[in-house]
């Protein structure tokens, strides 16, 4: 209980410090994004001492994100470039990536965080402008929360987790290109990495730990308020 209020404390701090940010800033940007995600195999361990669970386990899982199954990979994000420091700029971005093992382990059932591996961060943003130039580049860097959508049944008479938890922390990369094409509109296309590291809980008194690497290929489109 008390590491969930941590990162709700984490997720109030970084709203609020995305809202003063706001009162300095130049360029406010609303965007909208979906894409190609996929993620890299990762370990996952646990307990499951709920009857007819499996007991104890610990196995590499391949996964894959199947972004266009319903529900299927997006976000959004709000973007405040601040005009103190030319350049630079915070965000608030939240997508809806997911997983599935592929293939489920031997006599599991259920396994996927596919009504989200729910990731929000705050993020630090630096944009390469150059007068006479249409496209800018850009990166960023961040940190926020896990909120993943646990689907878990370790066997065909085991309890089944289905609900959603504050896991852990996240941390995203990103980089990518923004192109005008009407005046206060803009495409974008970008790489966006995400690493979480969750630990879940399962019914029965159980619990699941995988730290996933998720990475995403996004097209999207913005609007400007100058």
């Amino acid at each position: 209980m008390a590491l969930r209020f941590a990162y709700l404390t984490l997720l109030t701090a970084s709203c609020a410090a995305t809202l003063t940010a706001s009162k300095a800033s130049a360029e406010v940007v609303i965007s909208a994004y979906g894409g190609v995600q996929g993620a890299f195999d990762s370990n996952v361990s646990g307990n499951d001492p709920a009857p007819g669970g499996v007991g104890h386990f610990d196995f590499d899982q391949r996964w894959k994100g199947q972004s266009f199954k319903s529900p299927i990979y997006w976000g959004v994000r709000g973007t405040w470039w601040l005009e103190q420091m030319p350049g630079w700029g915070v965000s608030l971005d939240y997508s809806h990536t997911k997983v599935y093992a592929d293939p489920l382990p031997k006599g599991w059932t259920t396994l996927e965080l596919t009504d989200g591996l729910n990731i929000l961060t705050l993020n630090a943003l630096y944009r390469f402008e150059q007068e006479g130039r249409a496209w800018t580049p850009y990166v960023g860097a961040g940190v926020g929360v896990s909120i993943p959508h646990v689907e878990v049944q370790t066997s065909t008479t085991a309890p089944k987790t289905f609900e959603y938890q504050v896991a852990g922390p996240a941390f995203q990369i990103q980089a990518g290109i923004d192109y005008p094409i009407f005046q206060s509109v803009s495409m974008f296309g970008e790489y966006k990495g995400n690493y979480t590291i969750n630990h879940m809980n399962l019914v029965g008194g159980g619990n699941m730990k995988s730290n996933i690497f998720t990475n995403a290929f996004d097209v999207g489109l913005s609007y400007h308020w100058k």
